[in-house]
């Protein structure tokens, strides 16, 4: 019971002590800014401080207008004591029916308006029991709130009369009432997103949140089934704590974690930092969400058996072998009633090998594991002699080549700890939040869902074990400072030989982990056409057989990413590249000597602009393989100064988003001249693509000077909206060593803003210095551009003029 108390007179008013609604607020007040109590003590603290006051509040009401025979009742959240600092008052007002009407509004007037006045929020109801009970029949969230009614002030015996008919009609009901809680909560995860991979989860409505904890309770309480009480409560603590924390530093009634908030709530939280805050919510959510699974099945399995009579199971969708029949799937593992169970036989004290076996078997059938054979091995599997003996192995290999129910599998053997007894170094990336808003998973899931995506790559390459065991650790290092692929390598290293493989097939596991983004980084940003580029990348992966495995790697990564880091387009460059590695590595060094030599389409566009001597331009949709990658425009200008920059303006002021660009200069035959064509893949912003004539017409106007494209972007960039309270890193600019004979190249990254490009374009003409081709890429929020560069003889920059470059465009973008 809490220390702070409000006593109250006639129908609220403030007594001369202080208290009363005023002296509620401010014994609130105290309350929310005492340090030394938070958490589960505070909460309740906050109810009791609210039942004294509203108490009192109905006390003196029913004095006032006479009425006997009612109840103030506290649910949901407030009738389970857990108020936090900007949670509604959720009230019920239960009478007998006896009382007049107009002296039962008068009542409820009484309660209701000095909650209002003092800005609370209320969600009120006035009901006889029977029409409470009638309503949760209608209405399950109504039901739902019901289940944790409790006595604030009044006629106790009327509560206890409700409650009672409540339960008994959720118990009698459970076959009809836990299927749509089942879908109320599926239709709640599809709008509000899976809570442990949200950069800003909703920790009440989010999968994972508050309000699956909540419709477990209303399980149990069902009497149908009960959820894993191991973690569970603490997890459930964990998110009230961070919703309190939120409320507190926002001063508002929210349960979305922004951006903008974290590091205040982490603080306030006694936390790291808002990575650390991510992690505790992850893993609470984690621990939700997986009790849920578990408890969703079994009411499946409960209902089921309800339901259907045993020749008719089939007929309604019951999986597997028939109740009490045990189909063996590998030694020691059997199907019983649709899971993965134990054999009676099983020993995991005797079979250290059973664990790994029990996940393969599982997924290769495609069956959830039991909650109950999982923690029979977590408590009694013995340890793995180091190296593993090879069926330990082949077993782990088995179980992440096993396609999409590898993902279940894994979950639920790392959610009672057998994964990290396994692989001690996976704690690190456990529930590890990815700030970049490309990837979908935290870095754990991530893992596991690139070795899915490499089950379905694995008759690419000759060595399936070297790619699945590569998805699985091509992240491991981000648990660790600096760069995660140099980190990882060892690792993955070290990884590798505790699982047993031998001394050549760990080499090539580091290297691929060293370099699992070196294909798609070098295809992206970097010039094919320069030979330095393909020799650069064949001394990194340094055999054929490795490039092989790193190609498929490089896909299922990706894949595994997010929408925004795979498409048609990115597999096409990344796939010429292996192909220029591949032939280098067999002996066929590329040719410096040898132009670039245009395609048909190129060159009648740059004859056209020539002979015309203005910008020609060509736009058109392209889609490969049932995948829009955008639209395609190629603009063909006499080489002049000014051409990137105005091109790039057009674009931005047409609200055409820059995906990729390639730029090149072409030199035509019969003394035409030299030609720039600019290769874009562009896709609007919103609404429909503009005319190619207009983007002519423009073009020409800025290149002329009649278009003023500075001024006009300044005033788009004005009202771009932004996210209150985001700061993004600045830009860097950085020249890139060894990577080119031909040119300097320099790498910017930088938030992607409207008239980046242009602005990176203006910088370079500004310093008067030659784009030879430009390689732009787009992920999410962030821009990574690559220009290859040459001063006015056409020959790469001195080591002080490059760096001066480079400091004028970080300068220009800042």
């Amino acid at each position: 019971m809490t220390s702070v108390e409000v006593t109250t007179d006639e129908a609220g008013d403030d007594r001369p002590d202080g208290s009363g609604p005023s002296g509620y607020a401010a014994a609130r007040l105290r309350l929310l800014q005492e340090e030394s109590r938070s958490g589960p003590s505070r909460r309740s603290a906050l109810s009791t401080l609210s039942d004294h006051w509203l108490s009192a509040l109905f006390a003196a009401a029913a004095r006032e207008t006479g009425v006997r025979g009612a109840a103030l009742v506290a649910v949901g959240g407030y009738g389970r004591a857990e108020l936090s600092p900007r949670s509604d008052l959720d009230l019920l007002l239960l009478h007998d029916g006896k009382a007049e009407p107009r002296a039962l509004a008068a009542l409820a007037d009484r309660l209701w308006y000095p909650v209002w006045d003092l800005g609370l929020a209320l969600d009120h109801s006035v009901r006889t029991p029977a029409e409470a009970r009638k309503t949760a029949a209608e209405d399950l969230k109504a039901h739902l709130g019901l289940l944790d009614a409790r006595l604030v002030a009044g006629d106790a015996g009327l509560l206890a009369g409700l409650r009672t008919s409540v339960l008994a009609d959720w118990r009698n009901q459970a076959v009809k009432r836990l299927p749509q809680l089942h879908a109320l909560c599926r239709e709640r995860a599809e709008r509000a997103g899976e809570l442990r991979f949200l950069l800003e989860p909703d920790l009440k409505e989010a999968r994972g949140g508050l309000r699956d904890a909540t419709a477990l309770r209303a399980v149990a309480a069902s009497w149908l089934a009960d959820a894993p009480r191991e973690g569970l409560a603490d997890a459930r603590r964990r998110l009230l704590d961070a919703r309190d924390a939120l409320h507190l530093v926002t001063g508002r009634a929210t349960d979305r974690l922004s951006l903008q908030e974290q590091p205040q709530v982490a603080a306030r939280l006694g936390l790291l930092d808002a990575d650390a805050l991510l992690r505790e919510v992850y893993e609470a959510a984690r621990v939700i969400s997986y009790a849920g699974d578990v408890t969703w099945r079994e009411v499946g399995r409960v209902l089921r058996a309800r339901t259907a009579r045993p020749r008719l199971r089939g007929l309604l969708g019951t999986r597997g072998a028939p109740a009490g029949e045990r189909a063996p799937l590998a030694e020691g593992v059997v199907e019983s009633d649709g899971e993965a169970v134990l054999a009676l036989a099983a020993r995991p004290e005797r079979d250290p090998v059973l664990p790994l076996r029990f996940g393969a078997a599982a997924a290769q059938a495609g069956l959830p594991v039991s909650l109950h054979a999982v923690r029979r091995l977590a408590d009694r599997a013995r340890p793995l002699p180091v190296p593993w003996p090879a069926e330990a192995r082949e077993q782990l290999l088995t179980l992440l080549g096993a396609g999409e129910p590898t993902v279940a599998v894994w979950e639920a053997l790392e959610a009672e700890g057998l994964i990290t007894r396994l692989l001690p170094d996976w704690e690190r990336v456990r529930c590890r939040p990815q700030r970049n808003p490309v990837h979908t998973w935290t870095v754990d899931r991530h893992l596991i869902e690139t070795a899915v995506r490499a089950s379905a790559l694995t008759r690419r390459v000759s060595r399936p074990d070297l790619l699945l065991m590569a998805a699985l650790l091509h992240d491991i290092g981000k648990g660790w400072p600096g760069d995660h692929s140099v980190a990882g390598e060892t690792i993955a290293r070290d990884m590798a030989a505790r699982v047993g493989f031998d001394p050549e097939d760990i080499a090539v596991l580091g290297t691929l982990v060293r370099h699992h983004l070196l294909l798609v980084d070098t295809a992206t940003r970097r010039d094919l056409d320069d030979p330095a580029t393909v020799r650069a990348v064949a001394a990194a992966v340094g055999s054929t057989g490795t490039l092989e495995i790193l190609h498929a790697l490089t896909e299922a990564d990706a894949l595994a990413t997010g929408p925004a880091a795979w498409s048609t387009w990115r597999g096409s460059l990344v796939a010429d590249l292996v192909a220029r590695v591949a032939a280098v590595l067999s002996g066929s060094p590329p040719d410096a000597s040898e132009p670039d030599i245009p395609t048909t389409e190129q060159e009648r566009l740059a004859v056209e602009a020539l002979r015309t001597g203005e910008p020609v331009l060509m736009l058109h949709a392209r889609r490969e393989e049932e995948e829009a990658v955008g639209v395609e425009l190629v603009v063909a200008v006499p080489d002049q100064p000014g051409v990137l920059p105005a091109a790039a303006g057009v674009l931005a002021l047409h609200r055409l988003t820059v995906r990729a660009a390639e730029l090149r200069f072409l030199e035509l035959p019969d003394r035409l001249g030299e030609a720039l064509v600019l290769r874009w893949r562009v896709a609007a912003e919103y609404g429909a693509l503009p005319e190619a004539a207009r983007l002519r017409t423009d073009l020409v106007r800025a290149l002329d000077g009649s278009l003023d494209v500075p001024a006009r972007l300044a005033d788009r960039e004005a009202a771009y909206p932004r996210r209150r309270g985001v700061v993004p890193p600045p830009p860097r600019v950085a020249v890139v060593p060894d990577v080119s004979s031909l040119a300097t190249v320099l790498e910017v990254r930088a938030p992607d803003a409207v008239g980046l490009l242009h602005r990176i374009g203006r910088a370079l003409e500004s310093r008067r210095v030659r784009v030879r081709s430009a390689h732009v890429s787009t992920l999410g929020a962030n821009a990574v551009d690559t220009l290859y560069v040459v001063d006015t003889d056409g020959k790469p920059l001195s080591g002080a003029d490059a760096a001066a470059l480079a400091a004028a465009v970080e300068a220009a973008l800042s």
